[in-house]
């Protein structure tokens, strides 16, 4: 039996991701979506061919409680601002409702604790709570993190170099929420997120991990408050050492890339796919492989991995809160060295 789904937030990303991964996916039946306002529900109700809830105007058939009462609803995928999130999901949780819920798991890493240590009981019941963090369901950073256990050998070194320009007035920046954020880092945060956690799966793979870091932080643009780089060097448990640069308020340079290094090869994503460098037999030779991959979000394998969390009683653990919980942790380690003019913190 498909698995009775209501979205709740009718922004951008639900209406161009979970919409159409939940279209195609015959694991889900959509049944309902929830906006705070009307209007922002109505208009995707209406593409979606679903039932309608909001909470203003104030219309009690039509609010939230309502949609989380519904029998025929059995899991609820969460995307609206990070402040609103955690209230939601434990609403969903008392009603009994499994929940996917958007990246990052909480504005900080207090919030995201208690929210965690709130789940236990909702847990032992059977319920599944998921964060969508799409970027563990990257085929380039599965193809890696393969490519890095293949290779073996100790971490020497890896760069994290993500820098763009978010214009004012682009359509995933013009949100009240991220214009004006009342979260540490503002986009930074919110983005940043993204390209921890495929650092981090890129050096577990590797059995090694970021113990300390220092950063320095800027805010290059007016409208993208409160910083809009970072720019860091990390400490791994093993010693090692690598940098994380990241920026969206640069306007002259655009770039991608995650690579780590280790005593056997090397292994890097960009946006032409990932490369593999290693040795090519005894003599000191070295051979390198371009692994192309085509354009995806990671959207529709985390709809699908959620599903079968469901149906399986098994929560899939690259959607699991303590890992989204570690991702928090380091970038809000990143700017807060960053706001401390440099200090050395320890994650």
């Amino acid at each position: 039996m498909a698995i009775g789904v209501a979205i709740l937030g009718a922004g951008l990303f639900g209406k161009d991701q979970y919409l159409p991964a939940i279209k195609v996916n015959s694991n889900y039946t959509l049944k309902a979506v929830y906006s705070r306002s009307q209007q922002s529900a109505t208009k995707f109700g209406e593409e979606a061919s679903v039932d309608v809830y909001y909470n203003s105007p104030e219309t009690p058939d039509k609010s939230l409680s309502k949609l989380l009462e519904r029998s025929d609803i059995a899991a609820v995928i969460i995307a609206l601002p990070i402040t609103a999130q955690p209230d939601i999901i434990r609403a969903a949780w008392k009603a009994g409702k499994h929940v996917l819920s958007e990246k990052p798991v909480a504005k900080d890493s207090t919030v995201a604790k208690q929210l965690i240590a709130d789940y236990e009981p909702y847990k032992a019941k059977g319920l599944i709570w998921g964060v969508a963090e799409n970027f563990r369901f990257l085929d380039p950073i599965a193809y890696g993190t393969e490519q890095l256990k293949r290779l073996g050998g100790k971490v020497t070194g890896f760069h994290v170099s993500i820098h763009d320009m978010i214009k004012d007035g682009n359509p995933y920046y013009a949100t009240e929420w991220r214009k004006n954020p009342d979260h540490q880092g503002g986009f930074i945060l919110d983005g940043g997120v993204h390209f921890v956690a495929g650092l981090r799966e890129f050096l577990s793979a590797l059995n090694d991990s970021i113990e300390k870091v220092v950063s320095f932080s800027a805010q290059m643009q007016p409208h993208l408050p409160p910083v809009d780089t970072v720019n860091g060097v990390c400490l791994l448990k093993s010693g090692r050492s690598g940098t994380f640069s990241l920026s969206f308020g640069i306007e002259f340079k655009s770039d991608f890339l995650i690579e780590v290094t280790s005593t056997n090869g090397s292994v890097a994503m960009g946006p032409a796919g990932v490369k593999v460098i290693e040795r090519n037999g005894s003599d000191g030779d070295r051979k390198e492989a371009l692994k192309e991959f085509p354009s995806d979000t990671g959207v529709g394998l985390e709809i699908e991995a959620f599903g079968k969390a469901i149906v399986n009683n098994a929560p899939d653990v690259r959607q699991s809160a303590e890992e989204a919980f570690l991702d928090l942790v380091l970038i809000e380690k990143l700017l807060g060295s960053g706001e401390q003019g440099g200090a050395l913190l320890t994650i």
